[in-house]
């Protein structure tokens, strides 16, 4: 197990938002996490591929017919570009490869083999999403817990831009939140934790831990062990 590490599931659209590279968040996120490097930690950090994803799909489906397949690795292509971008912001902490299959322990190991203390890593093959990917390299690292950034501060029993009476899951068990997400993966398919992913970490007893990326100070209590918001989900 390496010892004092995070795995973050870093959403594409904290990346690369509708308006552009959002360089101001990636700047206060490399300073979080460089701050915690120093504290003693070490980080696996998954980037997906969010709206830039989509907007691929999008407009590939609007010049020709596309199969699931394309759709997977248009998104794939994406994660790993906002995987670049990453390992370049955090060259100094970060081994040099991008990680594009989680599923080789010894290689896995060789990117904290020189004292690195960041692996980046990105999408893998159709049929999987990145989420899936963290909860692959949190068994491979033997690692229990999988922080999800997105753009949402709790998740909800049902869409609260839809209904009123939505109410907050400061906490929920793997059963409960199954339910909500279903169990069918599709590409683009935008869900706090995707379905495929959360019958994994169910079935590994993986605690996963979803928060707004966006309130980077949030983040940092949850690393301070202080009161924070989001979802725990075990």
């Amino acid at each position: 197990m390496l010892d004092n590490t995070y795995i973050i599931s870093l959403g594409g659209s904290l990346i690369a938002p509708e308006n552009g590279i959002d360089w101001k968040f990636l700047k206060k996120f490399k300073e979080l996490i460089v701050k915690q490097i120093k504290d003693g930690k070490k980080f696996v950090i998954i980037t997906g591929g969010g709206h830039i994803a989509r907007e691929y799909i999008e407009a590939a489906g609007k010049a020709t017919r596309l199969t699931n397949d394309d759709k997977d690795w248009l998104g794939i292509h994406t994660t790993r570009l906002n995987a670049h971008l990453i390992k370049t912001v955090f060259r100094k902490y970060a081994h040099p490869r991008i990680n594009k299959n989680p599923n080789t322990k010894a290689d896995l190991k060789k990117h904290f083999a020189k004292g690195e203390k960041i692996m980046v890593a990105a999408g893998w093959r159709p049929g999987w999403s990145t989420d899936y990917v963290a909860t692959i390299l949190a068994e491979r690292l033997n690692v229990g817990i999988v922080i999800n950034l997105s753009n949402i501060d709790y998740v909800y029993d049902k869409d609260p831009n839809k209904f009123k009476d939505a109410k907050k899951m400061k906490e929920a068990s793997w059963k409960e939140f199954r339910k909500l997400v279903g169990n069918k993966w599709d590409p683009g398919l935008n869900a706090p934790f995707d379905p495929v992913a959360s019958r994994n970490a169910d079935e590994l007893g993986l605690r996963v831990v979803i928060m707004n990326g966006k309130n980077l100070g949030n983040l940092g209590k949850y690393f301070n062990g202080e009161k924070f918001k989001g979802t725990v989900i075990e």
